[in-house]
Order: structure tokens, then C-alpha cells, then sequence
């Protein structure tokens, strides 16, 4: 049963797309990850999820509930975290916890046994009772998932949640979503870590230009793929002549599924392959025609190749092109593929 429907939802601000017609199914009591470079449309889809920002057009389905027509009735299924959140710097980490539980009118025995297995769950009682303005990054980020997790939400959605965290932070915000999941809690995790969401993630969707360009759990992505992957350097920088050249004299041969050139990456090609002995055809296919070969790895299939196969591009090289910053929520413009 889907607990979040999002259909054909669109946004835009000013002449800029964020969301172009983005379709997303999200399964009740799984943990569902969104990858894509800062500047694909994550944040804005949480957003309108969230009922914070309104789309231009499409439809957003919570539990069930219209979230454009009854916002309130979808906030009270969620909590929500966004990548930046203000926080009272004089208040304690306790005090700031009670004022969200009476915000949500919580019974105070409910509360604060609630606050208090919070504290316990987010390992927050060396510094839950200092003023925020002291806490470091981690300490922010802990206190902010007690705060969204505060009224037991049903839906959880996280927005980046470990962007700058020291590896502790990290890993006791991950054992809690682990452990959220396993109690029937839905979370909705957007990342740019790929380790993250394939440590994490039971079903993900790859979101690029305000799109999701590809849906499925981890291991399902990585076996369309198939293969191992090969990464080819003719020389250090090639062109793309040059690159198109290679492309054309090893797609005929035998075991190799797929090439893809990276333009990103000085005009490397990436290839799928089947078969042990494709390496070696690969070798002598390359010296018959004269061509060198700089550099020449194999591996085995990640999110990373999915994404590669899907844009031309790695994760981390989209990231690159992302550097026009948006007036609202942090949204990045993706320069021209020419630049």
C-alpha cells in the first residue's frame, strides 16, 4: 500500500524548472531514499510534500489525505526535517523538546517520557540540558530528529540529515532509522551519499533536473545494469572525436552490453560487460587500431553506474554542475552542458 502518492508535480521559480511533472510512489514501512545532486529538485519535493511550498501543478496524496486540500490533516501524519533548521540558541535541547510537545498539545506525562526516550535513543544525554547555541553540528542535527520524531509521525521525512555530521552523529542517526523502519515507521530520506542510501534504502528513486529518472531497490537497479563495469582511458584527456572513434569499434564486439561516453570525466568511456575474456578483445581491438590505453579498471556494478548510465555523468560530477544558487530553498541551476 503506497502512504505517499505524488503525481505529475511541477514547480518553478521564476523562469528556473525545480520539478518537472515528478511522479513518486512511496510504500508504507519501508525506508525510501531520493539520490540526486544538490540542485535536482529534492528539497522542493519535500517541501511540497510537506505542505511548506505549494506546486504549480500535480497532485501530492499522504495516507490518503489531499495534502493541497487538507494540509493540516497530512502534517499531523508527518514529521519533517529540513537541511537547515533555526533553533532558539538560549533554550535548552529539553525546553526546545517541550515546547514542540505542547505545540502538538501532547499530555505532559506523554511528553516527557517521550522526550526522555528520545534523549536515550539519539544518545543526547551528555548535552540536552545545555542551550542549543552551544551545540555543535551533530548535537543540532540529533535534537532536530528528536523534535520531528517528538509526536510519533507516521511518515518521517528527512531532508539531507547527516550533510557535515562527525561519524558518531552519523551513525546513531542511522541505527534509529533502522530502528524506525523496523517498528512501521516510514521514512522518506533524500542524500547526494550514495553509501548512505544503499546502506539504508529498501527502494530508492534517482532524481535529476526535477525528475526521477530511475526507481527500484538498490540491488534491482544495480542488476539492469548487469555486468561488471570497465572504465577506458585512451590517454589522460581524449575529445570527443576521439571518444566517439573508440565507442564505435568496441560496441560490436562480443560481450559488451553497453558504452557510455563521460564527457565529465576528460571523455572516458564506460563500458558493461559479460564475460571473462572481453578485457582481452578489448586490448587487442584497441592496439589493431593504433590506440593506446592509459588507464583501464574493472568493477563490479554501484548506484553510482546506474546513475552514470541514466545522465552521461557520476553523482559527483553532477554535483559540479549544480552552482547557480536559487532565491528560495537552496535550489541549484544546472549550467549548460556545454560549459
Amino acid at each position: 500500500m503506497a502512504l505517499i502518492e505524488l503525481r505529475k508535480i511541477s514547480k518553478a521559480y521564476g523562469s528556473v524548472p525545480a520539478l518537472r511533472e515528478l511522479d513518486l510512489t512511496v510504500p508504507e514501512g519501508c525506508l525510501y531514499g531520493l539520490l540526486g545532486p544538490n540542485g535536482a529538485g529534492k528539497t522542493t519535493a519535500m517541501r511540497i510534500l510537506a505542505t511548506l511550498l505549494a506546486p504549480d501543478s500535480g497532485s501530492v496524496v499522504v495516507g490518503g489525505v489531499d495534502g493541497l486540500v487538507q494540509p493540516r490533516e497530512v502534517r499531523q501524519l508527518m514529521g519533517y526535517v529540513a537541511q537547515e533548521v533555526a533553533i532558539d540558541k538560549i533554550l535548552s535541547g529539553r525546553e526546545l523538546l517541550q515546547l514542540q510537545g505542547d505545540l502538538y498539545h501532547l499530555p505532559r506525562n506523554d511528553r516527557d517520557s517521550r522526550i526522555a526516550d528520545l534523549i536515550d535513543r539519539l544518545a543526547m544525554g551528555d548535552f540536552i540540558d545545555r542551550r542549543c547555541g552551544t551545540y555543535s553540528g551533530g548535537m543540532r542535527r540529533r535534537l532536530d530528529l528528536a523534535a520531528g520524531l517528538l509526536h510519533r509521525p507516521r511518515l518521517l521525512v528527512l531532508d539531507e540529515p547527516t550533510v557535515g555530521l562527525d561519524i558518531e552523529s552519523r551513525s546513531a542517526i542511522w541505527q534509529l532509522l533502522r530502528q524506525l523502519v523496523d517498528e512501521g515507521t516510514t521514512v522518506l530520506l533524500s542524500s547526494h551519499y550514495l553509501e548512505e542510501v544503499e546502506a539504508l534504502a529498501d527502494q530508492l528513486a534517482i532524481i535529476d533536473a526535477g525528475r526521477v529518472i530511475a526507481e527500484g531497490s538498490p540491488d534491482q537497479l544495480k542488476q539492469r545494469l548487469g555486468g561488471d563495469r570497465v572504465t577506458l582511458r585512451i590517454r589522460e584527456f581524449s575529445n570527443a572525436d576521439e571518444a566517439s572513434q573508440v565507442r564505435a569499434l568496441l560496441e560490436p564486439l562480443d560481450g559488451v552490453r553497453q558504452v557510455v561516453v563521460n564527457r565529465s570525466q576528460g571523455f572516458s568511456l564506460n563500458l558493461v560487460i559479460e564475460g571473462g575474456a572481453v578485457i582481452d578483445q578489448l586490448r587487442q581491438t584497441l592496439e589493431a587500431a593504433g590506440l593506446p590505453v592509459f588507464a583501464l579498471a574493472q568493477s563490479r556494478p554501484s548506484l553510482d553506474d546506474v546513475y552514470l548510465q541514466a545522465t552521461g555523468c557520476t553523482l559527483m560530477d553532477a554535483c559540479l554542475l549544480y552552482t547557480s544558487p536559487s532565491p528560495r530553498d537552496g535550489l541549484l541551476s544546472r549550467m549548460p552542458s556545454s560549459a
